[in-house]
């Protein structure tokens, strides 16, 4: 019985003070040419700001870019990757205007790639339909 209590009020504690585990975590991705795989000679450039909550995975961003070749027509975070390596799809941008905002619910799978660091965030263009502009997603510690 005694056994049965504390491993009732640990379960309790456990359950309880959860919540307090859960993090915001941040990232801000650089995109170039010059990360593309192959890289791309290009005056394009942008940036995707920001957040992954650890207790309800959701990732949240902002993407912007200028000065691109040709019109936007994809762009999504790929993995598993490390920087240099390709990869498919896996989280595809509903929004592609410069300044769109977009939150997800991402899968533990997507959420263990994202806090390994093995997820990029590639823009693609009429151009470059392989990608135009390209970043590796780093959590800030």
């Amino acid at each position: 019985m005694i056994k049965s209590t504390a491993l009732l009020a640990t379960c309790a504690v456990l359950a309880f003070s959860a919540p307090a585990f859960a993090e915001k975590m941040e990232f801000e991705v650089e995109l170039t040419g010059a990360e593309q795989v192959p890289a791309v000679d290009t005056d394009g450039e942008g940036e995707v700001e920001g957040t992954y909550d650890t207790e309800t995975r959701m990732l949240s961003w902002t993407l912007e870019y200028e000065d691109l070749s040709s019109e936007v027509t994809a762009a999504h975070f790929h993995g598993p990757a490390a920087k240099g390596e390709t990869a498919p799809p896996i989280i595809p941008a509903k929004e592609l205007a410069s300044g769109s905002e977009e939150s997800v619910e991402i899968t533990a799978e997507q959420a263990q790639l994202l806090m390994d660091g093995k997820l990029y965030f590639n823009v693609h263009t009429t151009n470059h339909k392989g990608g135009e502009i390209r970043g590796q997603v780093e959590l800030d510690d």
